[in-house]
């Protein structure tokens, strides 16, 4: 290969024990865990071009799988062809049935591994990879696609494992955990693991990037723990440490007004209404949140304002359409705000078209919870508490700060496979209502640009 696609020591490490266990039909199982972005994929072709090559003359097979065909198995097609392409190789290579590339007689197979997908019947002759192990189901690997690897007529197939770690629970911690065991037996090593340092070592420039992760996402940010140091986490406990929750807390006052000159976006969590007969507190609050934006100066290493909450605004059970308009006053005649992001889900969908209508589309994101969108706002949170871009308004004593104090406290995480979160309250201690409305609150001020500044041009000076 050129050398832009020249292999670092690490992946000529890892590589080199694939392709030792295939030539010698070792038939093992090898772990390989890299940080985001350090060309595991790049590995990963260039030991296909290798087998295939190398092989062209027989009728053999080299099976790869990932969690979805489109866009993930596609990705890794491209690469490959590219890859066949600039070793001048085409002459000999052929597209088959939109999943397989063949130079001479071998084959590269790709298949998807998600629950619904029929792979039934291949034979891994050469390798079986799995592409971010991580995000595939054990039960459907060890039922359908670990068999091809020992149905070949000579000897197991080698079995690879690339990915970045995410619980203990998944398939790439299970393979880690076994070639770990078996190398304090025997001393050959199965497992490979190279972190975001280690990468940074051959690549000064992915250090700098990282470092500018680690200060937006704070060290201890989920994402930053398992794909750049390769730290698997526990399944869930509190979304917020106490060192969390002591960076949460803010000196600023809290405000009933805003201050002339400054910007402001809001987070607005929608409640259930009171039915006749029924507890006002039987129900969510809609909880209003106002933040205050302080922008970054234009070379700051991390581009994501300084976010202070200097209100709250509680409703418990009140029917919507009496809120309607006093929503519409705090926000568009009081605070005037650039962005609010309202929780659109259920009833919310008819106040944010409300709102969306009051206020002009550009004011307000409507968003939609599902399981994507909240694990997303859940990220989202954490690293504006981490990077310390995100504080409250210090204690003034009002029924507010200690119902937003008491959800901070009690906020719970649940960490789900394909590296999405929940956060919530248990229903048993109490409701979401700040928090969903905080969350809601990073994510409109994500949305808003420092306003562009305007001067007068001197006299004499043209323009």
């Amino acid at each position: 290969m050129g050398p832009r696609h020249r292999l670092r020591p690490y992946q000529v490490e890892a590589g080199q024990a694939i392709a030792r266990s295939v030539f010698q039909g070792q038939g093992q199982s090898i772990s390989v865990m890299m940080a985001r972005q350090a060309g595991k994929n790049e590995l990963s072709a260039q030991l296909e071009l290798l087998l295939l090559t190398a092989h062209m003359g027989w009728n053999a097979d080299a099976i790869k799988c990932a969690p979805t065909f489109q866009p993930q198995a596609r990705i890794s097609m491209r690469r490959l062809w590219s890859r066949l392409g600039q070793a001048g190789l085409t002459a000999v290579c052929a597209r088959e049935e939109g999943h397989i590339i063949r130079v001479g007689h071998a084959r590269q197979v790709f298949l998807s591994a998600e629950p619904q997908s029929n792979v039934v019947g291949h034979t891994a002759q050469l390798l079986l990879e799995v592409d971010e192990a991580q995000d595939v189901d054990k039960e459907k690997f060890d039922k359908e696609f670990r068999p091809m690897a020992a149905m070949a007529a000579t000897a197991n197939a080698t079995i690879v494992y690339y990915g970045t770690p995410w619980d203990d629970s998944t398939l790439l911690e299970q393979a880690r955990e076994t070639n770990l065991e078996l190398e304090r037996k025997d001393g050959l090593r199965r497992h490979f693991q190279y972190d975001w340092q280690v990468v940074a070592e051959c690549n000064p420039a992915y250090g700098r990037y990282v470092e500018g992760e680690r200060q937006r996402l704070g060290e201890n940010h989920p994402l930053f723990l398992t794909q750049y140091c390769l730290k698997p986490i526990a399944g869930g406990g509190r979304l917020f440490s106490p060192s969390q929750r002591a960076q949460l807390q803010g000196e600023h006052s809290r405000q009933s007004q805003p201050t002339a000159g400054e910007t402001y976006a809001a987070g607005l969590d929608i409640g259930g209404e009171a039915s006749a007969g029924q507890a006002a507190d039987h129900h969510d609050a809609t909880v209003l949140t106002i933040g205050r934006l302080v922008f970054p100066p234009s070379d700051a290493l991390v581009q994501e304002p300084r976010l202070e909450v200097v209100e709250h605004y509680s409703f418990r059970g009140e029917r919507h359409d009496l809120l309607y308009g006093r929503l519409v006053d705090l926000l568009g005649h009081v605070w005037h705000v650039r962005r609010v992001a309202v929780d659109a889900t259920g009833l919310g969908e008819t106040v944010a078209r409300f709102l969306t209508t009051a206020l002009r589309p550009e004011v307000v994101l409507p968003v939609r919870f599902s399981s994507e969108s909240k694990s997303r706002l859940g990220y989202q949170l954490l690293a504006a508490v981490n990077g310390g871009r995100l504080k409250a308004y210090a204690q003034d004593g009002s029924p507010e700060y200690r119902c937003f104090w008491r959800e901070m406290e009690q906020a719970r995480v649940a960490y789900r496979p394909s590296r999405t979160m929940n956060f919530f309250v248990e229903p048993s201690h109490g409701h979401d209502d700040y928090l969903m409305s905080l969350a809601l609150l990073v994510e409109a001020a994500r949305h808003v640009r420092p306003r562009a500044a305007r001067g007068r041009l001197r006299e004499g000076v043209r323009a």
